[in-house]
């Protein structure tokens, strides 16, 4: 049983992991059982080009990007698990007792991020009554969404990125990701807003 499994490692998916897992050493998170579908084949990273993204050398290569962020989150946070190559075709359950089915398991889980782009093939068998169009996207591109409330789709199911309705930039994405974990954490600290950071300064 996960306490979170998150759908997608591009931007907004493994932004959201980071997160959760620099929360490893809070008494509230030192417990948790975090998941991650690493597949990335459909990312828009995979064809993308950054020069305006902060905090990320010009020149960067979005396909570069996704392996470099991958293996960020392996090495600082060995904790979470990293699911490859294995596509989510539905999610069944009830809050707190999700079942995700693969193409080739099932997965238990808590609470649920869903985090793939906001491409028309977007096919989650127990998702698809929360898509609608775009609402910041251009409607030639035909891009959907999930219909959501600051993130929340419904109890236990979140949505970050393109898919949680906003434009396709990378800071936005990476933004919202992180607000999802933060939201995370603050319900597992009991409703008491949380928020992880490093800092060099000494304690």
């Amino acid at each position: 049983m996960f306490d979170v499994l998150i759908i997608g490692g591009g931007v907004s998916g493994i932004s959201c992991a980071l997160v959760l897992g620099s929360a490893k050493n809070k008494s509230f998170a030192n417990d948790k059982e975090i998941g991650i579908f690493t597949h990335q084949k459909s990312s828009n990273l995979q064809e993308a080009l950054f020069n305006n993204a902060y905090g990320i050398p010009a020149g960067t290569l979005g396909a570069d990007l996704l392996i470099e962020s991958t293996q960020q989150l392996q090495e600082q946070y060995t904790h979470i698990i990293q699911i490859e190559d294995e596509k989510v075709m539905g999610i069944e359950g009830k809050p707190g007792d999700f079942t995700v089915v693969t193409n080739r398991k099932l997965y238990s889980a808590k609470i649920i991020v869903v985090a793939i782009n906001a491409s028309q093939t977007f096919a989650i068998d127990g998702l698809m009554q929360y898509v609608i169009p775009h609402k910041k996207a251009i409607a030639a591109k035909n891009r959907i969404q999930l219909e959501n409330h600051d993130h929340l789709v419904a109890e236990g199911i979140y949505v970050a990125g393109t898919l949680a309705g906003w434009r396709s930039q990378l800071a936005i994405a990476a933004g919202s990701g992180a607000s999802v974990a933060t939201d995370i954490l603050t319900i597992w600290n009991d409703g008491n807003h949380a928020q992880v950071h490093d800092s060099t300064k000494k304690k």
